[in-house]
């Protein structure tokens, strides 16, 4: 089983890194900060008890959001000294996953997006902001307001191993969002200006970021997204996801018909379906994997297919391996954020057992668990053989 690649976009955020020594680059004057720094090591968990200092109002190349989390994990003798250092501190981080030629296509995406919301005039504007009760369902935002794995399981139901389902957007914000594409796309037509696709796979649909949607869809992320993750995918940085890619993807005649099997290039994904009416266009699900065991077989248990729902939602890691079956008439389109974690990127790189996600990561512990125990047991037989002889 062969894999046509993760699906990326535009400019991404920081991926990889982990707990190693870090060490100002010796050609440079040191401030004490980075003096000490330099032989400390990222904490392993965060601390929870500290909290971190904001860095909205500070021009960085990086989302404040991503500094904000990551300062969580710096080493103890690091969270006392002032914000400017601590911003040195991470950045040195940061750019050592993000390069020059990377943070310039970084300014020119900037650029880009910004030559599209001076000019773009919006449809809906109450769509820009976040209502909960306008956009979400009474199950799904008093499911939230509790806070609780059981709320959360209470609304929803996991009819796979780490695929969740559950009902979450109102059909008005639905028909108000889809509106809104169209008219994106309506404009797009009409001054002929050409858009970056969602990723490489989708030829059609919108980034929903570049249009100025993306401060709404930060407040999606951390307010209700977030606290489910924290829940259900701990071990892939489901409590500190900072940054997201969010679009819509469009299915049907004259559009994308059909996705092919892959991973995401998130640690969370949802994936909600808008409408329209339509036939096909299933999600199949075959397990999630880690990078060293994408191209595995799957498991029985781990085979599972989905048909959209306008309005309800799926959940689920975005290394859990699934494509999309042909949409086969109508017009399908689907609201994806790819939510993600610059801390989980940074440690994941220094970790070498994935068991706790990865399905084939288990299967080799397991069998690796039960060899150690056979020959245990043989060994155990021998010596009472012996001794008995």
């Amino acid at each position: 089983m062969s894999l046509p690649g993760d699906r990326r976009e535009g400019p991404s955020p920081v991926s990889g890194g982990g707990n190693e020594v870090l060490t100002a680059d010796s050609s440079r004057s040191m401030t004490v900060a980075q003096m000490v720094a330099s032989s400390q090591r990222l904490r392993l968990n965060p601390n929870k008890d500290h909290k971190p200092d904001s860095y909205e109002d500070l021009q960085v190349d990086f989302s404040p959001s991503i500094f904000s989390s990551l300062e969580r994990y710096l080493p103890p003798s690091m969270l006392g000294v002032s914000r400017d250092d601590k911003v040195k501190f991470m950045r040195e981080i940061l750019v050592k996953y993000l390069p020059h030629g990377e943070r310039n296509r970084v300014q020119k995406h900037r650029d880009y997006r910004k030559k599209i919301i001076s000019n773009y005039l919006p449809l809906h504007k109450e769509l820009y902001t976040i209502h909960p009760t306008m956009f979400f369902v009474p199950s799904f935002l008093k499911a939230i307001s509790d806070n609780t794995e059981e709320s959360f399981r209470s609304m929803m139901s996991e009819p796979s191993p780490g695929v969740f389902t559950f009902e979450m957007l109102q059909p008005r914000f639905c028909e108000l969002l889809l509106a809104e594409v169209e008219n994106f796309e309506k404009w797009v037509n009409e001054t002929k200006f050409r858009i970056m696709r969602p990723n490489t796979m989708n030829k059609f649909g919108a980034v929903l970021d570049d249009f100025g949607l993306e401060t709404m869809l930060d407040k999606l992320m951390e307010g209700f997204i977030r606290p489910m993750s924290k829940v259900f995918f701990p071990e892939v940085g489901g409590s500190t996801l900072d940054s997201h890619h969010g679009f819509v993807v469009e299915y049907g005649k004259d559009r994308d018909v059909d996705l092919g099997f892959h991973v995401d290039d998130s640690e969370v994904t949802l994936n909600v379906c808008l409408g329209k009416q339509f036939s096909g266009g299933e999600l199949f699900f075959r397990g999630t994997r880690c990078d060293k065991h994408v191209n595995t077989g799957s498991q029985s248990e781990e085979i599972f297919d989905y048909s959209h729902v306008p309005g309800r939602a799926v959940l689920h890691r975005g290394r859990h391996r699934h494509g999309a079956r042909a949409t086969t008439s109508g017009h399908r389109i689907n609201l994806l954020l790819w939510c993600r974690s610059s801390v989980f990127r940074e440690m994941k790189k220094y970790q070498k057992d994935f068991s706790s996600w990865c399905g084939e990561c288990l299967r080799e512990k397991k069998e690796r668990q039960r060899l150690s125990i056979a020959a245990t047991k043989s060994e155990l037989l021998r010596k009472e053989s012996e001794s008995t002889a």
